[in-house]
């Protein structure tokens, strides 16, 4: 159940609905989260609600739209520092993404495949936007600075990762493993990196990982 805020709100601007609606969505599940419990939450009538999102799905893809912009705007962060190796730009990478996967719940992913295909489906979508642009950042600037094999091609390495990835996190995937969501994708990530890095980019990539 979503607790009420200690503080009703005069009004709800669409990023506190998001907000909200982001954590109970990744806590709960999608079949949990009611659009009359989070207009009681925030202290607003659902009529105000329904101004932002005409609906639990439109306001249920929005916040994924959000968590998928995030994750944009973190490679944009990350590889425009020129002055940092390859080394800490991917680490810090590895750190926010991991940092991210934690707050996806497997019950979540198990309930949006049962009762939201539609919208399961998008996380899919998302993904093939996401994965070219962050990790195509991410492989073309290791190559840039050496730290990556020369001799990979980019796009197949992008298209090899994004369904590994997609693959793995799936929920019956993921029960089979017994690990979250952040434990296998960290250690997908290694795998497959530990075979597109030249020596001395996996040498340095190594030491930055060792704890």
């Amino acid at each position: 159940m979503i607790r009420k805020s200690s503080l009703a709100l005069a009004s709800a601007p669409r990023d506190r609905l998001l907000k909200a609606a982001r954590t109970h969505l990744f806590t709960y599940g999608y079949s949990a989260l009611t659009m009359d419990e989070l207009a009681s939450e925030l202290g607003i009538s659902k009529k105000t609600l329904y101004v932002h999102f005409r609906s639990k799905d439109e306001l249920v893809e929005a916040v994924l739209d959000g968590f998928a912009s995030e994750i944009r705007l973190l490679a944009d962060q990350l590889f425009v520092k020129n002055e940092q190796s390859f080394s800490t730009k991917f680490r810090g990478l590895v750190e926010a993404m991991t940092k991210r996967l934690a707050k996806l719940n497997p019950i979540m992913l198990r309930d949006l495949q049962r009762f939201a295909p539609h919208i399961y489906v998008k996380i899919d979508d998302l993904r093939r936007k996401n994965v070219p642009y962050v990790f195509g950042r991410a492989i073309r600037d290791g190559q840039t600075l050496g730290a990556v094999r020369a001799d990979i091609d980019p796009v197949f390495a992008i298209e090899f990762w994004r369904i590994a990835i997609s693959g793995l996190l799936q929920p019956d995937n993921l029960e089979h493993l017994g690990l979250p969501p952040e434990q296998v994708f960290e250690k997908a990530l290694n795998l497959f990196f530990a075979g597109l890095l030249t020596p001395a980019g996996r040498k340095d990539y190594e030491k930055k990982h060792t704890p």
